[in-house]
């Protein structure tokens, strides 16, 4: 039963990526092996948890704070259960705020605004503008919330398919190599920073050039191959179906609202010390209250359509959905020990640190890099940055270990498009194709990625 769980989740992941071809919608998989893998998990307790570490400790605190009462390995799986599902909402409710958003600024042609600036229909200048953007942005937000931004653009600035899925994948190689050298960039460097793996400065300075090349090779990779112009002229943006319904006035208003609720995201964290989803929902209700007040005297067709109400109908629930399905059947996967026998298992037959973060970053692009992190830090004992490095046992604060870390984790997702919260968004947004993907971008983000590690193993070893 212990084996079944993972095959249900391969079988899952590969009706996923053939989404297409079965012509079965991929949030429908993900539901399924969520719902499935933890079923097997509840029925098979006893089985599956026996002589697990995590279940021991579980039932130890449990009767510490109980009066010594007892619990069973039922009782585990839904207080695990219970845990994975808050993890879950707390990226749902974000990714759900930060989506209307992103739509009620479109709603308005606020992005006109910036893609009437992008003038060029040079693919090759275009790709460098959008990647280069998406780099520094997603470093002031993080990558999730600008993968959104920049899939909301790319609609508005490339007509034909392919080349909408080209600059879309690398938006996301740009959006995760650019959140993985900002300590609020990406999920799982805002953990090893909350965790006090690494500190904020340092990650910058250590991981900002080995994250440029991730991103600069794939580039120029494409300025030698890419040729031509994009299907359409760019910024011509069709408003004839505007007309009557906004004012320049209104729609610069919500385009620096909007920009502005997200990147008061940080900001909002930093302060309160609260999740960003709290931020996010801050920032469209005080969006929402705006443009009901900015659209009260207008008739009620004109009003329907540029209200939160009116947007959250365009809003991408199946994309919402697949990440509850997905991120369930993972979480199934680390509460039944799955990823801790494998993060041990890389341990015993790698030892290296360098060779075990780039596998991990790669294995990220297959399964979340949540847990992974997550696991690995669980893995590895910290000690304070005086102290010295046990191999394989422990790193102090800053060790070379927790930012390459911090790197593959956040740039291997980049491999396949379901191995980031960036791709999956994208992915969800503008109906990628998985198989596509693999054919078209998995092969150069894999060569930024290499590029980049070596570029931080080759500059930690000068460092020391």
């Amino acid at each position: 039963m212990y084996i079944l769980m993972v095959v249900v989740f391969v079988i899952g992941y590969l009706a996923i990526a053939l989404e297409h071809p079965i012509k079965v919608d991929k949030a429908a998989s993900a539901l399924l092996i969520g719902a499935i893998t933890w079923t097997i998990f509840a029925l098979n307790a006893d089985v599956i948890l026996d002589g697990s570490v995590g279940f021991i400790k579980y039932l130890k605190e449990y009767a510490l704070l109980n009066d010594g009462q007892q619990t069973d390995a039922l009782h585990y799986v839904t207080h695990e259960l219970q845990h994975h599902l808050a993890e879950i909402a707390e990226i749902l409710f974000f990714l759900l705020g930060a989506m209307t958003i992103v739509e009620l600024i479109d709603a308005h042609e606020g992005f006109a605004l910036i893609t009437d600036r992008i003038n060029t229909a040079n693919k090759v200048k275009l790709v460098w503008i959008l990647s280069v953007l998406t780099f520094f942005l997603s470093a002031a937000l993080d990558n999730l919330t600008t993968a959104i931004v920049m899939a909301a653009l790319l609609k508005k600035l490339v007509k034909g398919k392919e080349d909408l899925w080209l600059y879309a994948g690398m938006v996301i190689i740009a959006a995760n190599a650019g959140g993985a050298w900002s300590p609020i960039g990406d999920v799982t460097t805002i953990m090893l920073w909350i965790g006090g793996q690494v500190t904020a400065g340092n990650i910058v300075i250590k991981l900002l050039i080995p994250s440029l090349v991730a991103l600069a090779v794939p580039l120029i990779i494409l300025t030698f191959t890419l040729k031509g112009e994009v299907e359409r002229k760019l910024g011509m943006v069709e408003r004839h179906h505007l007309e009557d319904r906004t004012t320049p006035g209104e729609q610069k208003t919500v385009l620096f609202l909007g920009v502005g609720a997200l990147l008061f995201v940080p900001v909002f964290k930093t302060i309160t010390h609260l999740p960003p989803y709290m931020g996010i929902l801050l920032g469209l209700g005080v969006l929402w209250t705006v443009t009901e007040i900015m659209h009260r005297s207008k008739n009620k067709a004109d009003k329907s359509k540029l209200s939160v109400l009116g947007v959250l109908q365009k809003v991408d629930t199946p994309s919402v959905l697949f990440f509850l399905g997905i991120l369930a059947a993972v979480g199934s996967l680390q509460s039944a020990g799955h990823l801790r026998v494998m993060a041990q298992f890389l341990n015993d037959t790698i030892g290296n640190m360098y060779a075990i973060n780039m596998v991990i970053g790669l294995l990220s692009s297959i399964v979340d890099n949540v847990p992974l992190v997550a696991g690995a830090m669980g893995m590895y004992d910290l000690l304070p940055a005086t102290a010295e490095a046990v191999p394989g046992i422990a790193y102090p604060v800053d060790h070379s270990f927790w930012e390459f870390l911090a790197y593959c984790a956040g740039t291997g997702g980049s491999c396949l498009i379901i191995g980031s919260a960036a791709g999956v968004a994208v992915m969800g947004i503008l109906n990628i194709d998985f198989l596509w993907y693999m054919k078209k971008i998995s092969w150069l983000a894999l060569i930024g990625y290499v590029a980049g590690a070596f570029t931080f193993i080759a500059m930690d070893i000068f460092l020391h």
